[in-house]
């Protein structure tokens, strides 16, 4: 039997929503040579019901389902049955671009020292088709990601951007099971931390949404996750400086999902309080952020979303 080229991870919990979508990004991809893993996490909704379809459809797709668990625990089990020098990951209500599969894995072949890599992301609101019309898109570094860059601020910014060497993973190890926030920045802090190089990819292959009631805008419960992840590295990193970033992301985030005005704002004064020259140290990030949660605060919610996102 021959082994796929690339593991596609996806772990599902309560995601009917826009989880058929997102499956489809993945079996439209313009390269084909992939199995698609799919976990349900003990989903109460019709996920499991969708993902059974797609799986009596296409052999490519392997699914699995356990008691709920967190997305730590569902990754990790996808890992345990990947079989591709390759590993993506994409979460339940994200897309990809038609050719992000065949961009990464020819990234790869070109540059065999470089274990992981991400790309740019467009951000979409959550009930766009896609992100084609995105006005905002994440940033990449052009240089090997540090350790420091990764937990102030993350540039791969979610794990639907991770295209990462199955010989990396089997040196680093899995997720840890205990963290449900900043699992994403530790496992990538702990491959960069092993010299293990994450290169970016200067084209957005991602289109990343944007949902108020979603995982990734549980601003307060990413901050707990990110202050666990940051008491790892403290001896060895500028941890007010990487606060004063991570702040500023959170303001972002808030500003981007609808959060209450208030909320980015108080991100951003203790971003500003943590370390106001990391904070200010991107003139476009900082200042644009702070006097935009300043702005928000006299904005409906509606025209902030339209304005931010």
């Amino acid at each position: 039997m021959n082994l796929p080229s690339v593991s596609v991870i996806l772990p599902v919990y309560n995601a009917a929503t826009h989880l058929s979508a997102t499956i489809r990004s993945v079996l439209d991809q313009s390269y084909q040579d992939f199995e698609l893993i799919m976990i349900d996490d003990g989903s109460s909704d019709d996920s499991l019901s969708i993902m059974m379809a797609f799986a009596a459809e296409d052999q490519r797709i392997k699914l699995v389902s356990q008691s709920n668990k967190g997305v730590s625990e569902a990754r990790n089990l996808g890992l345990s049955l990947a079989r591709g020098s390759l590993v993506a990951f994409i979460d339940a209500d994200d897309l990809w671009r038609v050719n992000k599969l065949a961009i990464h894995r020819d990234f790869h072949n070109r540059q065999p020292g470089i274990a992981a890599s991400y790309a740019k992301i467009a951000f979409m609101g959550s009930n766009d088709a896609d992100g084609q019309n995105a006005k905002t898109y994440s940033q990449i570094k052009h240089s090997a990601l540090t350790v420091n860059e990764i937990i102030s601020e993350n540039p791969a910014c979610t794990m639907s951007n991770i295209v990462v060497s199955k010989s990396a993973i089997d040196a680093v190890g899995g997720f840890l099971p205990d963290m449900s926030y900043a699992e994403d920045q530790e496992w990538l802090a702990r491959i960069a931390k092993a010299g293990h190089l994450i290169h970016g990819i200067d084209q957005a292959l991602v289109d990343y949404r944007l949902s108020p009631k979603g995982l990734s805008v549980d601003l307060p419960a990413m901050y707990v996750g990110w202050r666990q992840l940051v008491s790892e590295y403290a001896a060895d990193h500028a941890v007010p400086s990487a606060e004063a970033v991570f702040c500023r992301y959170l303001s972002r985030r808030a500003l981007r999902a609808g959060a209450p005005a208030k909320v980015a704002l108080a991100y951003a004064v203790q971003g500003l309080l943590a370390d106001r020259s990391a904070f200010l140290d991107d003139p476009r990030r900082g200042w644009l952020t702070f006097v935009s949660a300043f702005a928000a605060l006299l904005m409906p919610r509606t025209a902030r979303i339209h304005i931010f996102a």
